[in-house]
């Protein structure tokens, strides 16, 4: 199972960014694929996660309005389109998945999904 995060990148405050999650090892069906983010400093956190079976996106407030996920289940890639973004949405950005049940929303706020990518830097200056 591998999860490989890219598109990151240095953008202006107000500046837009597309990152791509690609999942080798197993299908996307019945997983979740989640974004998270840990900026300089900080702990871990939940950006976004998408429910692969039926296409339900979770964002975190922080987020929610300014980024989009998305999946193309035929080449087994999750995007987050990244809009607006601010300095501080600075930080080194995973891709991770977990199978769904009744615990992922607990899981993606815990950031305990199980299997877990390398990070793909995005910084953003004012």
């Amino acid at each position: 199972v591998q999860l490989q995060a890219s598109g990151g990148g240095v953008v202006q405050a107000g500046d837009s960014l597309r990152l791509s999650c690609v999942v080798s090892g197993f299908a996307l069906d019945d997983y979740a694929i989640g974004w998270f983010r840990q900026a300089p400093g900080k702990g871990r956190e939940g950006v976004s996660y998408i429910d692969t079976t039926n296409n339900t996106p979770y964002y975190s407030t922080s987020v929610k309005g300014r980024f989009t996920i998305s999946k193309d289940a035929a080449k087994n890639i999750v995007y987050l389109d990244m809009n607006n973004l601010k300095p501080e949405d600075t930080a080194l950005y995973y891709c991770a998945a977990d199978r769904l049940s009744w615990a992922t929303v607990e899981r993606f706020i815990m950031n305990s999904f199980i299997y877990w990518g390398r990070g793909t830097l995005v910084t953003v200056s004012s």
